[in-house]
């Protein structure tokens, strides 16, 4: 049955009110605080019709409603208003990036914390690992008689403490060599290109095949490495919210998603460009996602290359707008940032 526009006034008002409050919303508390040209009896029997078509519920028959899975995914895809960030918060969101946009390791790390402080909810993110980064350098430092570090940095990241078998008799002016070669061969190439240089670099590296075999595992453990770089924030900020304050039960539920790389990785996975929001309801339409939790992900990429997931997973009662905000401007900000690094 489809909703009347006053229907869908009064709703968007009792789950404004709850996302608020954290209590049942009365027909007197919508009448005082969000229309006042509406009785008070028009709205309990808009209430009750609301109530009848699933959106609301009554927990005691003489309290107020409370929204229904279905009217946070009618509220969400309808009826959400968006909340501006201040100058402060975009601020905030600036300072987090400002020194950090070389390394895509910090700019995941930074973007979970500033995204669980604007919000005061638990952040979730997930880097991308693209082959189509481009290596801007790459360097040997032995480490032991048979062990060097190698040392991969592409435009985005540092592929950092990957240490690969050397030769035994290897002398260091032979590293300092097979350095160099690796250099030629492959600074300004795309990880994916690298991949694929096969025979042509076997053959100039052919006295050198362990160390050659050992750069490419690392470049394609590096783009296949998602789950390692599944990133939470402010687990216990669950707490903060009233409904999970004694329901051991729900908090039991909540920590099995966010302190499990699986389930989150799962959650994360993706394959939208651009500054994509995306809102899960309830976990109906998804077994990793508690019935009484909510997810708010984007998906962010510049210049056509993914930088990652960057999401919000938190009660149902959750402030949509405030976070579809936050996300979207933490977005357009690193776009921003990034676009115009040096």
């Amino acid at each position: 049955m489809k909703l009347s526009d006053r229907k869908k006034k009064i709703l968007q008002c009792v789950v404004a009110e709850y996302i608020a409050e954290a209590q049942p919303v009365s027909s007197k508390s919508i009448t005082e605080k969000y229309i006042r040209d509406i009785s008070s009896a028009t709205v309990r029997s808009e209430l009750a019709g609301l109530e009848e078509m699933g959106y609301l519920n009554q927990l005691h028959t003489s309290s107020g409603r409370v929204p229904s899975i279905e009217a946070y995914k009618l509220y969400v895809s309808e009826l959400m208003d968006r909340s501006k960030l201040s100058t402060k918060e975009t601020g905030m969101i600036r300072e987090a990036f400002k020194d950090h946009v070389d390394n895509l390791e910090e700019v995941v790390q930074n973007a979970v914390k500033v995204i669980s402080e604007l919000t005061d909810y638990t952040s979730v993110a997930m880097a991308s690992h693209s082959g189509e980064e481009r290596i801007v350098k790459i360097d040997l430092f032995r480490n032991r008689k048979t062990q060097a570090l190698l040392l991969i940095v592409t435009e985005n990241t540092l592929i950092r403490d990957k240490f690969i078998d050397i030769p035994e008799n290897m002398t260091d002016a032979q590293l300092q060599d097979a350095s160099r070669m690796l250099y030629k061969l492959f600074v300004g190439k795309k990880l994916s290109e690298a991949l694929s240089l096969g025979g042509l670099a076997q053959e100039e590296l052919e006295s050198y095949r362990e160390i050659f075999d050992g750069v490419m595992d690392a470049i394609e453990e590096y783009i296949d490495r998602d789950k390692a770089d599944v990133i939470t924030e402010g687990e216990g900020k669950i707490l903060n919210h009233p409904e999970y304050n004694n329901d051991a039960e729900k908090v039991k539920n909540f920590l099995s998603v966010v302190t499990s790389k699986d389930k989150l990785l799962d959650l994360l996975s993706d394959e939208n460009d651009g500054i994509e929001v995306k809102i899960k309801v309830g976990g109906d339409s998804d077994e990793n996602l508690p019935s009484d939790c909510s997810l708010v992900t984007a998906t962010y990429s510049v210049s056509g290359l993914k930088i990652g997931t960057y999401g919000v997973i938190g009660p149902l009662r959750m402030d949509y707008g405030k976070v579809v905000s936050v996300l979207e401007g933490v977005g357009k900000v690193l776009e921003d940032i990034m676009k115009n690094k040096d």
